[in-house]
């Protein structure tokens, strides 16, 4: 912490200085670069700024340099690596630097590691990294490139183990095989470019393929499995790729941790050879056109911590087998065409920490065993079925739950008053309280929700953590609302809408201090709009329409940011923002007309007589001070007499 001091430069034997990761902030001193024995800088991971002097190519001796991840800026020219030709490792990544060097430039080292990730290296992709015989590890990610990647690009990367060039907007095609013969298997990640074309159909020696967010097409290629046998993790999402998942997947990936084909438009049925695939971690296939039921052999896949089919076609029962597994995490089977009851065997799922059903067609009641099974859950959401019965007192039990999404289903009775024990929403919101992702060997799976809020449909991933709500609009709840509610001083949204609720908002409504949506409209609440209502002064969408609320609506605070909308279709509420005025504006304001009229009226007899008494003044002052001095009175009208005479000559002259 605190900044490089001047005197390291009188250190002039130095030879190895590692200042990484401890907070320094400030300029680097100039005097650093006067070290020439130095043969080791690494100085990244702080918060280090201002730029980089030309001098530091003078340093002979250095063979690594590390200075990413701070906030350098400013221009690289050739003199900043005139001398550098024993160099073997760079970083300067995550800084902004940009690199002017002339199209011809031959750098004078052969560096093993170079990382420029978020350096402004384009538009062309560079030139002289052709002279680069001994790469190892290259990250040119967020670069600003946006040209095709030249032929001879492939003939010095086949010893790559790590290559990235993610971010960019890369064009073309990729050739056909991407073989590397590295000792360790390669990490490629080509992600978020714009590439397009059929994805290569040989991949020889990659652990670690991410191609996600491209525009690449046509099937997955398995027709020669054989290539892919080395691949971990293989990331697809996120393009346009066609036809089915092929039958064999689970005989020629058989080391795959983690597979992503979501957001693309494939086709079909997930094969039962999926089962065959017993190492993997993340499954994900979201956002296609699959039709059929999911494979009862997915169970094989015993090490599956992430399972999510989401917004597919995909119809029948959720199979008992999917009960089994047991370190799942995260399942997401929303929006199909889903139908039964829940299994019984999911009671075996202690591990679960989002349960995503939404959008099927489920029906039974809510099992009441979720609130002493699902003791991790911290998302439970269950719209748009037909779920049916009372809520189960024992969802109290789900200490760690943020989200509760009930919406949309036929439930009955009561609000339990024993939600106030959902002890996460009892607690203010804390972005490191909870990260819903799972990652692993440089693979992430971002978890999403979406949450229906604010009269729209808001889709959450990296933020969902900030998410707490509860959701239990649009069933046939009855009784009145619960005050015991309003302890859950967490709570962001809360939707009771279009259920049958009677009784009054509490007082106690204003200790929802973290409240930015609330909707209780299509009810049957009654009495006074509660004035505490006013102090919250994060909400930001309000609806009490269609109730039986009466009385003057409380337009203060925060409550003066809502427009009629927020309470129409309460016959006997009254005030502004509503056209209905109340009876006690009427008194007050027929009691200000009178009172103006009689002040009026003190005041238009002062009027009259202040000019009657003026008038009166202005003719016998001058009487009595002319009858007095004779000199004056006639000075005086010899004075008007001579105006006269004036006014007349102007008016025969014009």
């Amino acid at each position: 912490m605190g900044k490089l001091p001047n005197w390291l430069g009188e250190l002039k034997n130095l030879r190895s200085l590692g200042l990484s990761n401890n907070k320094l902030e400030g300029p680097i001193p100039a005097s650093l670069w006067t070290l020439q024995h130095l043969e080791s800088l690494s100085i990244g991971v702080n918060e280090l700024n201002g730029s980089l002097p030309d001098s530091i190519g003078q340093l002979s001796e250095l063979q690594l340099l590390d200075v990413g991840s701070n906030q350098l800026s400013g221009s690289l020219s050739e003199q900043h690596f005139w001398k550098l030709s024993k160099l073997e490792y760079l970083n300067m990544d995550s800084n902004s630097f940009r690199l002017n060097v002339s199209p011809n430039w031959v750098p004078p080292f052969q560096v093993h590691y170079l990382l420029m990730g978020s350096c402004h290296l384009g538009p062309s992709f560079p030139v002289w990294l052709q002279s680069q015989k001994n790469l190892q590890y290259l990250d040119f990610s967020n670069a600003s490139i946006s040209s095709h990647i030249p032929n001879w690009f492939w003939n010095i990367s086949f010893n790559l183990q790590d290559l990235r060039l993610s971010h960019n907007q890369l064009q073309g095609q990729l050739p056909n095989s991407l073989n590397f013969s590295s000792p360790l298997l390669a990490q490629i990640d080509f992600s978020s470019n714009l590439f397009e074309g059929p994805i290569p159909f040989s991949i020889k020696g990659v652990g670690f393929l991410d191609l996600s967010h491209n525009k690449f097409s046509g099937p997955i290629p398995l027709s020669r499995g054989e290539s892919l046998l080395d691949l971990s993790y293989l990331l697809l999402s996120h393009n346009q790729i066609t036809g089915p998942i092929p039958s064999n997947i689970g005989e020629f990936l058989p080391s795959l941790y983690f597979l992503s084909l979501s957001s693309n438009q494939i086709t079909g049925t997930i094969p039962d050879s999926i089962g065959h695939l017993t190492s993997l971690e993340v499954i994900d296939f979201s956002r296609n056109n699959l039709t059929g039921s999911i494979p009862s052999t997915i169970n094989n896949c015993s090490a599956l911590i992430v399972l999510d089919l989401g917004n597919n076609n995909l119809s029948g029962m959720i199979p008992k087998s999917l009960g089994w597994l047991q370190l799942l995490q995260s399942l997401h089977l929303n929006d199909n065409k889903l139908s039964g009851e829940l299994p019984s065997s999911f009671q075996n799922l202690s591990s679960l920490e989002l349960l995503d059903l939404s959008y099927n067609e489920l029906s039974g009641k809510v099992p009441s065993w979720i609130g002493t099974s699902f003791i991790n859950l911290v998302i439970l959401n269950l719209r748009s079925n037909a779920f049916f019965g009372r809520l189960p007192d024992r969802l109290s039990n789900l200490s760690s739950l943020h989200v509760l999404d009930l919406a949309q289903n036929n439930l009955t009775g009561k609000i339990s008053i024993t939600l106030v024990e959902l002890k996460a929403m009892a607690q203010e919101r804390n972005m490191d309280m909870y990260s819903l992702y799972h990652s692993g060997n440089g693979s992430q799976y971002d978890e999403r929700l979406i949450v229906i809020t604010k009269g729209q449909s808001l889709e959450y991933t990296r933020t969902l953590s900030l998410v707490v709500s509860i959701d239990l609009s649009d069933n046939n709840l009855s009784g009145e609302f619960p005050e015991g509610i309003t302890k859950l001083s967490g709570l962001v949204f809360l939707n009771l809408s279009m259920n049958h609720i009677i009784g009054q908002i509490p007082g106690s409504i204003s200790m929802l201090r973290q409240l930015s949506s609330l909707d209780l409209s299509s009810n049957k609440l009654s009495g006074t709009i509660p004035s505490s209502m006013s102090s919250l002064t994060f909400l930001g969408y309000l609806n009490l329409s269609n109730n039986n609320f009466s009385g003057k609506i409380p337009f203060a605070g925060q409550m003066t940011t809502f427009t009629e909308l927020a309470f129409t279709g309460n016959l006997n509420l009254c005030g502004t923002p509503l056209v209905t005025k109340c009876q006690d504006e009427d008194l007050d304001k027929r009691q200000s007309v009178l009172e103006d009229k009689i002040d009026g009226g003190y005041i238009d007899q002062w009027f009259y007589l202040s000019i009657g008494l003026g008038f009166a003044v202005g003719i016998l002052v001058p009487y009595f001070v002319l009858a007095i001095r004779r000199s004056w009175c006639d000075a005086y009208f010899d004075f008007v007499d001579k105006i006269v005479k004036w006014l007349l000559f102007k008016r025969r002259v014009t």
